[in-house]
């Protein structure tokens, strides 16, 4: 029998030393990140990607740098990346929907709110930003509901209670 080839690993697997200090920068770069050091937090967000393409919180913090400089499509790529290496978690595609909201594209943002919200029904952002999308798409029952779930699980969330008050929501 042939020996099995010890080279069939891919050249862009990260090894676990790669993969630990990918993760020591992400964590650098979230601080950096939190104190306004956009720049520096981008630089390490890079070269954590570089050691580990596949880190996911990377990934999502990068795309919330990018979102709030209004890099709206590197943030989405971010955010996709993020996504399809963690499809259970809800923050991914509630930041991409976030997104595709600042760039009119309300369709797509609704559809990941929708995905977002199986994720994590107990998230009050979640919901109030669905709320928005099918405001903004002209479904005033969906975004009252949405609203209203938001106003459940947070009961001062101005955002959603303004929202509920705007699709002619009716208290229950």
């Amino acid at each position: 029998m042939p020996e099995p080839d010890s080279g069939t690993a891919p050249k862009s697997a990260p090894t676990g030393a790669n993969v630990a200090e990918a993760q020591t920068l992400t964590a650098r770069g979230e601080t950096l990140a939190r104190s306004g050091n956009t720049d520096e937090a981008l630089a390490e967000f890079d070269h954590a990607l570089a050691l580990d393409p596949h880190n996911a919180q990377a990934l999502f913090a990068r795309g919330l740098l990018y979102q709030g400089e209004k890099q709206h499509q590197l943030a989405i790529d971010d955010f996709t990346a993020a996504n399809g290496l963690t499809p259970q978690r809800a923050d991914p595609l509630l930041g991409r929907a976030v997104s595709y909201l600042a760039l009119d594209k309300v369709k797509e943002a609704a559809a990941d709110l929708d995905e977002a919200v199986e994720a994590d029904p107990q998230n009050a952002q979640i919901w109030t930003t669905r709320g928005l999308a099918y405001e903004r798409l002209g479904d005033r029952a969906k975004a009252a509901g949405s609203y209203a779930r938001a106003i459940n699980l947070r009961p001062k969330d101005e955002a959603a209670r303004s929202g509920f008050a705007r699709v002619g929501g009716k208290a229950g």
